[in-house]
């Protein structure tokens, strides 16, 4: 249970002794009501002010209105970044290229700033998203146990560090030194290629030199890779997922409470509306004050309509506090989509041809002629890779996209005719297919208009960066995605993609550290690195990276890396990104070192950390625990029947 969840037993409501009746009175108690199932339904906390003044403030707050317009502030403020001085608003960020950022009026960037910073103001302080919370707990929590992996790295890092410099130290053959010369020479260059090869970026850069002197130092590499990156970096995965799945099921349990708390904080103050009779042994809730109160409430439509129906087929007029709790069961179930029917045709011939068109197997057809339509394209493509536009003869290309945009003109309309035009809009695979016809018909003809039928020699010319007929190509392209249908009725590869799906929609709180992450480490690079890049022109530059006139080899400047520098946040944002990858990332390491200082590494290492350590495990976490908890689904699910609603445990995080 999250800290904090004992005080919610205990919610604000109004002392039983001046419980009494009254017009201002019970107005009173059915705001607070509104408040509490409101409170329920976003999993909020009950341990607030129930007063009138304080009731309106609340509701104000977290008014769509009002958090739409905090939300598009804290967007303002951080979009400033791109903005502001150095601006990112270039064409590119190659310092060898980049022009003269754009640089905004004086005091336009300050005027927006002091605007953001009244909202901020008058919202006191910003409040994350419980999700997020739930997270940056998680990882606080999972810290102590990580430091004993992290000091078994350290450990494991610094003896293989000396072992290093014992092995490869500096020998009177200079010519056998490539070891040390270029990986070993001192405890900074050491520690820093040992660390690298921990993630395996430099692997096997490293060892060459050594491994071709003599095969047995592969040895000592192997085996720092097999204890470092094989045991101890998935074992730290391991902690991180243990940690992060036992923490979200205590979270849920607490948002689950949470929502019982305000539901029964509601039945409590609707109960005193009216006193209950001296002999009765329970409370109750008229149901007549139950429906004012949903008439106020800010709720899902479909759940109000289905609670409103379930008030008014319950034969009593009073409701115990378990009617009342079964009553908000809905807030927890989604619903399954109904589909309009089909049309009822008199007409025999009618019938069949819906039979026929409408069956499943006209659909299987269609993805066995969109996959003939992308073999087509890729085989014509293939064909003219290599051939100038003029040496190419597109008359059989034509030819077939004509076919299959008839036919996917035809399907789609006999579709419409077996199932209705509203059927077919009721499944989004139909409107993705019904927009791409379209698209591709309106293409076709504006194609026939400027270049003419298909015929050999057929070659329309290009008009601008892409002609006319190459849009026809591209979008025809897109038909692959009419393969997705086929994937529900592929069982383990529906639980994949619907594993992927749910991890989407749950990833807003995740992606929200990341970004204040990048954020904070963006702003910090550009203090620090600001300029530190300089092209290649500089004569000091020059001795420092050519070795007799030749750039050596894996060199940030040999790899052309000069777009990713810190001399704007667009770039730093890209250059976090890349390091975060961890591919090549002992270039910048190296680079970014020899620009500015040796300390640099100290900020590539700590990013290393945060962002590939911790934040790519948590998000390895959650994929782990939403594929295990949908496979349990799977191997446990039992025979439904057709009902409206289905309950499910992801609609929470959402």
């Amino acid at each position: 249970m999250e800290a904090g969840a004992g005080a919610e037993t205990e919610p604000l409501l109004p002392p039983r002794s001046w419980r009494a009746g009254g017009g201002a009175a019970e107005d009173l108690y059915i705001n607070q009501a509104v408040v509490f199932i409101e409170d329920a339904i976003q999993y909020r906390s009950i341990n607030h002010r129930v007063d009138s003044k304080s009731l309106w403030l609340y509701r104000w707050y977290y008014s769509r209105t009002c958090q739409w317009v905090l939300s598009l502030t804290i967007t303002i403020i951080l979009a400033l970044a791109f903005i502001e001085t150095p601006s990112s608003l270039t064409v590119t960020s190659d310092v060898r290229y980049r022009l003269p950022a754009w640089d905004p009026p004086c005091g336009l960037t300050e005027g927006i700033e002091l605007l953001c910073f009244l909202v901020f103001m008058i919202d006191v302080s910003v409040k994350n998203s419980s999700m997020m919370k739930k997270t940056l707990k998680s990882i606080n929590s999972t810290l102590p146990e990580m430091a004993s992996v992290v000091l078994l790295l350290a450990v494991h890092l610094s003896l293989f560090t000396m072992f290093a410099m014992l092995l490869f130290a500096r020998t009177k053959d200079g010519l056998q030194d490539k070891e040390w010369v270029g990986y070993f020479r001192n405890l900074p260059d050491s520690l820093t290629s040992l660390l690298v090869l921990l993630t395996t970026a430099n692997n096997p850069d490293v060892m060459i030199p050594a491994y071709s002197k003599n095969r047995a130092y592969s040895i000592f590499f192997i085996l720092f890779t097999v204890l470092g990156n094989l045991f101890l970096m998935n074992l730290l995965t391991a902690i991180i997922y243990n940690q992060f799945r036992g923490y979200l099921l205590k979270s849920v349990q607490s948002s689950l409470f949470r929502r019982r708390l305000g539901i029964r904080a509601a039945f409590e103050v609707l109960s005193s509306l009216k006193e209950t009779p001296a002999n009765a042994e329970q409370s109750y809730v008229s149901a007549g004050a139950l429906f004012q109160v949903l008439q106020r409430v800010e709720m899902d439509f479909r759940c109000k309509q289905a609670i409103m129906m379930s008030l008014k087929m319950c034969s009593c007029d009073h409701l115990s506090a378990a009617q009342f709790q079964r009553l908000f069961e809905e807030l927890d179930k989604d619903a399954i989509k109904q589909h309009p029917p089909c049309p009822e045709y008199r007409s025999h011939l009618m019938r069949k041809v819906q039979f026929v068109f409408g069956h499943p197997y006209f659909g299987y057809l269609g993805n066995v002629v969109a996959l003939a339509n992308i073999v087509s394209i890729c085989v014509v493509l293939v064909l003219d890779a290599d051939k100038q536009p003029s040496e190419r003869d597109d008359f059989f290309l034509g030819a077939i996209n004509c076919f299959f945009i008839v036919y996917y003109l035809m399907e789609m309309l006999l579709k419409i005719l077996a199932m209705g035009l509203k059927r077919y809009l009721s499944y989004p695979s139909n409107r993705f297919d019904g927009l791409l016809t379209t698209i591709l018909l309106v293409l076709e003809i504006a194609t026939f208009a400027e270049y003419g039928f298909p015929h050999p020699g057929w070659r329309p010319e290009f008009v601008g960066l892409l002609s006319l007929w190459d849009m026809v190509r591209l979008v025809n392209m897109l038909i692959v995605f009419r393969f997705l249908r086929i994937i529900p009725n592929m069982k383990f590869m529906s639980l994949v993609v619907t594993t992927l799906l749910d991890l989407i929609k749950n990833l807003r709180a995740f992606a929200g550290i990341l970004v204040v992450v990048f954020y904070a480490f963006a702003i910090t690079g550009i203090m620090l690195f600001k300029g530190a890049v300089v092209p290649m022109g500089n004569v000091s530059l020059v001795n420092t990276t050519y070795n007799n006139g030749t750039l050596q080899c894996g060199t940030y400047e040999q790899l052309e890396y000069w777009p990713n520098n810190f001399d704007d946040f667009a770039a730093a944002l890209v250059t976090l990104w890349d390091v975060m990858v961890v591919n090549n990332w002992q270039v910048f390491l190296e680079a970014f070192s020899r620009y500015s200082s040796p300390w640099a590494k100290v900020y590539f290492v700590a990013w290393w950390l945060i962002s590939s350590v911790i934040w790519v495990n948590l998000f390895i976490a959650l994929l782990l625990e939403n594929f295990i908890h949908k496979w349990d689904r799977r191997c446990h699910r039992e025979s439904l029947s057709d009902i409206e609603y289905q309950r499910t445990v992801e609609l929470m995080f959402r």
